[in-house]
């Protein structure tokens, strides 16, 4: 059984985005269909207890610093990153692109590690925290080794709303992709969810076998196009298959490329 106060608090923390960083109450009660004396209620006590702060000019609320304590806290206790960070790192320097490892969270992927290959890089793209499946080479790593009766749930539950123009919203065409995918060991986000943004990602599974996270290598396309991808991507199921590994799966779970 929930507790409704704990589940409303929760809800309104989720409310928070890198497109929301700063809510009032009364966004916070429109959004949660809650009346401005309950938000103020909850939003008093997660203010007092760390896990929101209220910004003095404007006076609506913020994340609190202790979200930032238990992410840390959060990277301290999980194997996939423990055991994916220095090879996220190294695929950054062997490759000269920007790394992402991520984790898979229902409908959605996490970025839970970003490595920028060179500091001048820090400008490009971004991306996340969290970031859909069906338009990223993060997502689509994961959904293209994920059983068939699963990937058809997920397919009925989500709306491929386009993101760019290049993203895939036709079910069909997703499908292909990913079979592709499975194909050749790596997917592609050829600019589908942000413009000018090349991506190439391969699949980390667990011990069962399941796809639970994803490594990635990305840039613009000025470094990064479809002409020169495939040069890149040994490097990238290497380091997939050697944190695939350390978590205990050693079967020969991705096809080498063409």
């Amino acid at each position: 059984m929930s507790i409704q106060s704990v589940t409303r608090a929760l809800s309104i923390l989720s409310l928070f985005s890198a497109a929301k960083t700063h809510l009032g109450i009364s966004e916070i009660g429109k959004a949660l269909n809650l009346s401005n004396p309950t938000v103020h209620g909850l939003v008093r006590t997660l203010r007092e207890n760390g896990f929101l702060s209220q910004d003095p000019g404007t006076k609506k609320y913020c994340l609190g610093i202790r979200n930032y304590e238990l992410g840390h806290y959060f990277l301290g206790s999980s194997r996939v990153y423990q055991v994916g960070a220095v090879g996220t790192h190294r695929l950054a320097q062997t490759t000269g692109l920007n790394t992402r490892l991520a984790m898979r969270d229902g409908d959605a992927v996490v970025v839970i590690l970003l490595v920028y290959s060179r500091p001048e890089r820090f400008r490009y793209f971004q991306v996340g925290p969290r970031v859909p499946n069906y338009c990223t080479g993060l997502g689509k790593a994961i959904l293209a080794w994920l059983p068939p009766d699963e990937l058809a749930d997920y397919l009925e539950r989500i709306r491929l709303t386009p993101y760019t123009p290049r993203t895939i919203t036709d079910r069909k065409r997703l499908l292909e992709d990913l079979e592709q995918a499975r194909m050749r060991g790596y997917s592609i986000d050829r600019e589908e969810v942000v413009p000018g943004l090349v991506c190439a990602a391969a699949p980390i599974f667990d011990q069962s076998g399941k796809p639970i996270a994803a490594v990635s290598i990305s840039s613009g396309t000025d470094l990064l196009g479809l002409d020169n991808i495939s040069e890149l991507t040994d490097e990238l199921i290497q380091t997939s298959t050697e944190i695939s590994y350390s978590l205990g799966y050693h079967q020969n779970i991705i096809a080498m490329k063409d």
